[in-house]
């Protein structure tokens, strides 16, 4: 049966240059990084490159590049070794940001004592600069961490990195961002808008699950957040995924320059089923900032009352179409949406995200809102039904 993929907010699928790029690591670079012999000199060789090439793509120091296990940790590592080893008393962020920042920051909260302020996020989902701007001058001498995403991965929204990151400089507060989702897909040089700690995954731009970087800058010096044998830099203990490591490097470089072609296409793409989905059926509307600032990888649909709603998205994947009610890394199982709930989203609607890559198609869309017509007769148009 046909397939078509709509959830590449949640992972994507791995390029065959990255693939081919990983193979001959897996097949014949079996020596460890931290081995003085030749085997491991040539794997440490490819490791280092693959670093340079990372900090490349977004305007960092080589020696700025700290290869994690995804994005998780990046983010755990930069907000508790901040409170730990920089001495944060306050930590600022939002309400919609993702789990893995969300329940960092309370767990600083619960267990380390460490002050939470909760930014107010708009009916689009977008962060109140002057709340921020207030609560940085309210307290001036309390060490501050903001720590804020910068494109939402459930509707999204996007920050504007360049003015937080001056707000932060202007009142001394350390500014940590998640660009999970926007690294290769955005230009990113942390020269031009600086900020104290950055994290991205390879997944979500055509590299391997389970490997991620931290960008750490070196006015905030820290200390592992992993003990061990001294690996990265004596920054993070654990023999190195050097074969994932190689692939997040190439698909980082692939997306970094493909990015103007594969980012036209997406757009384009994406405009069709915004199109298509209005023409075809009736109270349809989108979530989060879907034509201001916005991630074009992501479009967060939402469907009026309907009796098929609590089962829409299982009715998709038996129709052939994989999409996504949200975050895909709280549970296998649907769940509420702390995002939708953040934004004041109407409970009664059905938000399904449909997400893209630029392997996504026109002919794509059409097979899904195909699909769609048949799981929801109710809600097509007249005119729709009238027009084929």
């Amino acid at each position: 049966m046909k397939r078509v993929y709509f959830d590449n907010a949640a992972t994507t699928p791995v390029s065959e240059a990255v693939i081919d790029a990983m193979v001959p690591v897996l097949r014949d670079q079996f020596g460890n990084p931290s081995s003085i012999h030749a085997e491991g000199r040539s794997v440490r060789s490819l490791l280092e490159t693959a670093r340079k090439t990372v900090a490349h793509c977004i305007g960092a120091g080589t020696a700025d590049i700290f290869f994690t296990s995804g994005g998780t940790e990046s983010n755990n590592m930069a907000i508790k070794c901040a409170v730990r080893d920089l001495g944060v008393q306050r930590i600022i962020s939002s309400p919609t940001e993702h789990h893995c920042g969300l329940h960092t920051i309370e767990s600083m909260e619960k267990f380390q004592g460490v002050e939470v302020v909760w930014l107010p996020v708009d009916a689009r989902g977008r962060v109140s600069l002057e709340a921020l701007e207030q609560a940085l001058v309210s307290k001036p001498s309390k060490k501050t961490l903001v720590s804020l995403m910068h494109a939402n991965n459930e509707i999204g929204t996007m920050l504007d990195l360049e003015q937080v990151s001056a707000i932060c400089r202007q009142h001394g507060a350390l500014f940590h961002t998640d660009t999970v989702q926007s690294v290769g897909h955005f230009p990113i040089d942390v020269q031009q808008i600086p900020v104290s700690f950055l994290s991205g995954a390879a997944h979500k731009f055509h590299g391997p699950k389970g490997v991620g970087f931290i960008y750490i800058n070196p006015d905030n010096p820290i200390q592992p957040f992993i003990d061990g044998g001294g690996q990265e830099r004596n920054m993070r203990g654990g023999t190195e995924n050097v074969y994932g490591i190689v692939g997040l490097a190439k698909a980082l470089e692939l997306a970094t320059a493909d990015m103007d072609a594969r980012s036209g296409h997406i757009q384009e793409v994406r405009q069709y089923l915004m199109d298509r989905l209005l023409e075809t059926f009736e109270g349809i509307h989108f979530n989060g900032d879907y034509d201001g600032r916005y991630l074009y990888t992501v479009l967060n649909v939402s469907f009026p009352p309907s009796p098929k709603n609590e089962i829409l998205l299982l009715s998709l994947d038996i129709a052939g179409v994989s999409a996504s009610g949200g975050s895909a890394c709280s549970s296998g199982a649907e769940a509420g949406s702390h995002v939708l709930t953040a934004i004041g989203a109407d409970p009664e609607h059905k938000s399904i995200r449909f997400s893209f890559s630029h392997y996504n198609t026109r002919a794509d869309v059409d097979f899904l809102i195909e699909k769609l017509k048949s799981i929801l007769p109710e809600l097509v148009r007249a005119e729709a039904v009238v027009g084929g």
